[in-house]
């Protein structure tokens, strides 16, 4: 039988994963750590396992955000990529190349969520078409999802 493995990385590049072995959980957080770890509504969190993660690239940096908590970053590029305890490892969701089959399947600290998450997709799409043709013409520095031999293939250096 053949092991898949996921792969993922940080923005620009730098900090690059491939995991082999099965994946845990899914998950969002709603604890105000996570919200400010992400700058955002909550954290997206999947938990790997212990011993099938390897760095291709460099290493995340971690902030010790707690006394059992290290959250894992990008030096370069500040993109959030894990969450470490003594329970394990978690890789953050957006930082996988292939995200369709990682739907979150529990929330963690629910209680503590903004009183308004629970109704963001009900605000109505931005759906105009000029705005986004303008996107389109955006040249991106971001590293692709997937792997690459060399990066930045653009010459900046990371």
């Amino acid at each position: 039988m053949t092991e898949t493995a996921r792969t993922g990385g940080c923005q620009c590049g730098a900090v690059r994963f491939r995991i082999r072995g099965e994946l845990g959980r899914s998950s969002i957080c709603h604890c105000r750590m996570c919200q400010k770890q992400f700058g955002n509504f909550f954290g997206a969190f999947v938990a790997v396992p212990r011993d099938g993660v390897e760095w291709i690239r460099e290493e995340p940096s971690y902030f010790q955000s707690s006394v059992n908590i290290a959250r894992g970053f990008c030096q370069r590029c500040g993109t959030p990529m894990t969450f470490r305890s003594p329970e394990g490892l978690e890789i953050t969701t957006g930082a996988f190349d292939d995200r369709s089959d990682l739907a979150p399947t529990i929330q963690i600290n629910h209680a503590a969520r903004l009183p308004w998450v629970d109704t963001i997709f009900h605000a109505p799409a931005h759906d105009n078409p000029d705005y986004y043709a303008r996107q389109e013409s955006i040249i991106s520095f971001q590293h692709p999802d997937e792997e690459t031999a060399n990066w930045p293939e653009h010459g900046l250096r990371l």
